[in-house]
């Protein structure tokens, strides 16, 4: 736990290696899996997604990163539409802090309440990789980052179940990492 605390602002100063992986040179599926994951702010969402379903345990933890992901798809959908929604980056870093902090405090929701909150986020990170496609196949690209949204979904799932082994606050502490990173990104540190 003390390592995993210590790691983690080193991981979220890292920057990605490379741009975002050309679909010519690369696949659209490989692109659209690549996308999530070099961009801190996903990531952070991803897993705080995955976090809070955990600590809410029994139906949520399936039902929350699953509509995430549904409506994350019909963002995706409504950017490939031409649909433009307003303030995406924004939200996008708000879903970062709320998540966080959501996580951080243990808020309780039925699941259909945590599952209209998360979508509810979902739908502008879904809305950015739709206008950050390029020349990426849209089906492969779209695959591509459901599967790579999902598997961090199952890693942040995966950290709760560790963490509440190493006591109770300590899912609540990574939430509050979470928010906290988030509220650094957006204050551009």
């Amino acid at each position: 736990m003390k390592r995993l605390i210590a790691a983690l602002p080193v991981a979220l100063a890292a920057g990605p290696a490379l741009a975002h992986l050309d679909p010519v040179a690369h696949g659209s599926f490989a692109a659209g899996a690549t996308h999530p994951v070099f961009g801190a702010d996903h990531v952070l969402a991803m897993l705080a997604v995955g976090l809070w379903a955990g600590m809410l345990g029994g139906r949520a933890r399936w039902a929350v990163p699953a509509a995430f992901v549904g409506v994350m798809a019909a963002g995706f959908a409504l950017a490939l539409a031409g649909v433009a929604l307003p303030l995406v980056e924004p939200a996008i870093l708000a879903s970062v802090v709320i998540l966080g902090l959501v996580a951080a405090t243990g808020l309780r929701l039925p699941v259909p309440a945590g599952a209209a909150l998360v979508g509810a986020f979902a739908l502008f990170h879904g809305a950015a990789h739709g206008a950050e496609m390029g020349a990426a196949g849209a089906l492969p690209y779209l695959a591509g980052f459901l599967v790579a949204t999902a598997a961090l979904h199952a890693a942040g799932l995966a950290l709760a179940v560790a963490l509440a082994r190493a006591g109770r606050s300590a899912p609540r502490v990574a939430g509050g990492l979470v928010a906290a990173a988030g509220a650094a990104l957006a204050a551009g540190v």
